[in-house]
């Protein structure tokens, strides 16, 4: 994407991350950010014994690659987004007094991608959001946690990343119709947190939507109609566990030495272990209490049982695979300085994206943005 410029004008997550991908992938991404930075500055986790917008790893995590232009200047922004082709925005207009109609005169070939929760038409549009918001309308969430308590909301930002990726989608679609020459005029792309969410949608959302009963939540590590499926403490990590069919069942029992549960024909039905959890979950938690995570992951792995290490989060970046496959790349910030970060999650052969790289602080690249735009120094 080298040769193509991109406008942050929001800063919100979503659009943080849509802008990381461009930038990933050779774009040049302008953060134009209000004289205390975007908001993702402050958001956790932040680097000891630094203070301020420049602290934030979240922020070097979504803003990797990308330069940071700090104009209050109406004249001097409408020189740097000449040019442009596409523009991000998360809310109402004129917080950069850059609107849509701005983006029509300046430029037609400088298209807006619209990120927010519910999208400009529908009848949510005006209605607040959050990231558990969003996965509670897609069912989600309604099956984490304890029977009779309310449901654990995941942490984190699981459905703005994801509205990061379809706008991503789009807007690169948009880019490419014009550069193939079948694209003319101004286009807005409108795009929904709460629907780029759909795609993760559980069975629930659809069996209310129907008017059928919905199911209820039946306990931690239970999830119809699978079992044994979840998590389990080992001597040393987190060992993940998905055993579906007889021959997985059979060979995941003689791993932890319970030979004598694959003689009992009933348990060969994923359904009918899941009835009987209750006997087979103390079985299963006391013959991997020490035992360790990551000699039964590979050893499961090898005799075809669906195990995984899940590792904490201080033996992260030791992981083979992970190793193997260059999940993650040191990212620079002058401030910070080198951490090691996750690179693009998918991969394009031919193309492939940036991994690791730097971090601007913030206004860093204002004067030279400008020059450039033939604006103020």
């Amino acid at each position: 994407m080298e040769g193509i410029r991109v406008l942050d004008l929001s800063g919100g997550i979503a659009a943080a991350y849509c802008g990381k991908l461009f930038a990933d992938h050779g774009a040049e991404v302008l953060l134009l950010e209000p004289p205390n930075g975007f908001r993702t500055r402050r958001l956790p986790p932040f680097a000891p014994g630094i203070e301020g917008a420049e602290a934030s790893g979240m922020h070097a995590y979504l803003s990797t690659n990308k330069r940071s232009v700090v104009c209050t200047d109406r004249a001097d922004l409408l020189r740097v987004a000449r040019g442009a082709s596409l523009a991000i925005d998360d809310g109402p207009a004129g917080r950069h007094a850059l609107d849509i109609e701005t983006f029509k005169t300046v430029s037609a070939d400088t298209d807006v991608l619209s990120i927010t929760w519910f999208g400009k038409d529908g009848p949510y549009r005006n209605f607040a959001g959050s990231d558990g918001v969003c996965l509670a309308l897609s069912s989600q969430i309604d099956w984490i946690g304890e029977p009779g308590r309310a449901p654990l909301i995941p942490g984190g930002y699981h459905a703005q990343i994801i509205a990061g990726v379809t706008a991503f989608i789009a807007a690169s679609g948009q880019i490419l119709a014009r550069e193939l020459g079948n694209a003319y005029g101004f286009q807005l792309i409108d795009v929904s947190v709460h629907e780029s969410s759909i795609c993760l949608t559980e069975i629930e959302a659809y069996r209310g939507h129907c008017g059928l009963p919905v199911r209820t939540r039946i306990g931690v590590n239970r999830f119809r109609s699978t079992y044994p499926l979840g998590i389990y403490a080992c001597r040393d990590g987190w060992l993940g566990v998905t055993v579906v069919t007889p021959a997985q069942w059979d060979g995941f029992c003689r791993l932890l030495g319970l030979r004598h549960l694959t003689d009992i024909e009933r348990y060969w039905s994923s359904e009918a272990r899941l009835e009987d959890a209750d006997v087979l979950e103390p079985l299963i938690t006391a013959a991997v209490s020490d035992r360790s995570a990551g000699e039964l992951a590979r050893t499961g792995q090898r005799r075809k049982v669906p195990l995984s290490l899940v590792p904490t989060m201080d033996k992260l970046l030791a992981v083979d695979q992970y190793i193997s496959r260059a999940a993650f790349a040191d990212v620079t910030h002058p401030d910070i300085g080198p951490m090691p970060l996750p690179v693009t999650p998918f991969r394009l052969h031919g193309a492939p994206a940036t991994a690791g790289g730097t971090v601007s602080r913030l206004g860093e690249d204002t004067s030279a943005v400008l020059a450039a735009a033939g604006g103020a120094e």
